[in-house]
């Protein structure tokens, strides 16, 4: 899926004071995202806060990110659950017409085998009416997806077109990347090992800070596609401490403080997520300063 090559961003859910949702906020974000050259957008994910979302919020936010959007970007959506069952269903209930693919996370806290995990993305794979990205996320879900299992369900089912690797190991991600079908998407899903992945022969990264710095972030990717490693690395490491920093008191809160610090919204998280401490805002403040001296 070529619309799908690049850097595509996991959209934060902005939240007022009260904890509702900012929608005009939101719209911001696309548009901020649109204008500095990302290439997809990822909504309703990990990074979107959806498991503390209520179904009527999700739809707003749905809503709202297609209408901002605009038809400009691919929209890629996240339905994922440790419930096969449940994932079958919303995926009979929702519509699904403004989305080009839709993001399934590996069942998290059930821990089940790789056969489990083959089979819980058989069921939805046979259920999904568009092309499906598997993730991978061990360090949230509690397991690890295989390369054995991600070429196996890539071998069997046709419209499981990629996965969004966030195993944090570039050794596991190359056997993936050195033994999948051609056309099968190999996307890092940490920024810190985007431009790696790439190199390495991945398709590009679903981005958390994307979305705080979607110019440098995508120029970042473009390079690495380009091959002009030089450049590319440069982007990298004047990126990088604001890779750690977002991460540093847990995700999304710190690149809520990003965008705050950038003027698109509250950095407000809702429980059991509590917001970046002062220190952080003032260290995310002072590496944005350092980044803007620096990239020119």
């Amino acid at each position: 899926m070529e619309q799908l090559v690049g850097t595509g961003v996991a959209l934060v859910t902005p939240f007022k004071e009260d904890f509702s949702i900012d929608t005009i906020a939101l719209a911001k974000i696309v548009n901020y995202c649109v204008d500095g050259g990302i290439d997809y957008l990822v909504v309703l994910g990990t990074t979107g806060e959806s498991v503390v979302l209520s179904k009527k919020e999700k739809q707003l936010v749905i809503d709202t990110i297609v209408d901002a959007n605009a038809g400009r970007l691919p929209l890629v959506l996240g339905v994922g659950s440790n419930n096969t069952a449940a994932v079958v269903e919303e995926l009979q209930e929702t519509d699904l017409k403004d989305f080009v693919a839709i993001l399934s996370v590996s069942p998290y806290y059930n821990r089940p085998t790789q056969e489990g995990i083959y089979q819980h993305f058989k069921a939805i794979s046979l259920a999904s009416p568009k092309p499906i990205i598997l993730y991978n996320v061990p360090g949230r879900t509690g397991s690890n997806m295989l390369p054995e299992t991600v070429l196996r369900l890539a071998n069997d089912f046709n419209n499981i077109v990629g996965i969004k690797e966030a195993c944090g190991d570039m050794v596991q991600i190359m056997r993936t990347i050195k033994n999948k079908p051609a056309d099968f998407m190999v996307i890092s899903g940490d920024d810190f090992t985007a431009l790696s992945t790439i190199l390495a022969g991945g398709s590009g990264v679903i981005s958390v800070l994307g979305q705080g710095l979607p110019s440098e972030f995508s120029q970042m990717i473009r390079f690495g596609l380009e091959g002009r490693v030089k450049e590319a690395f440069a982007l990298q490491y004047a990126m990088q401490d604001g890779m750690d920093l977002i991460f540093k008191e847990g995700n999304p809160a710190g690149i809520k403080a990003v965008l705050e610090a950038v003027g698109l919204g509250t950095a407000v998280v809702r429980l059991p997520l509590v917001e970046a401490t002062a220190t952080l805002k003032k260290t995310i403040k002072s590496f944005l300063n350092t980044l803007l001296k620096t990239v020119v």
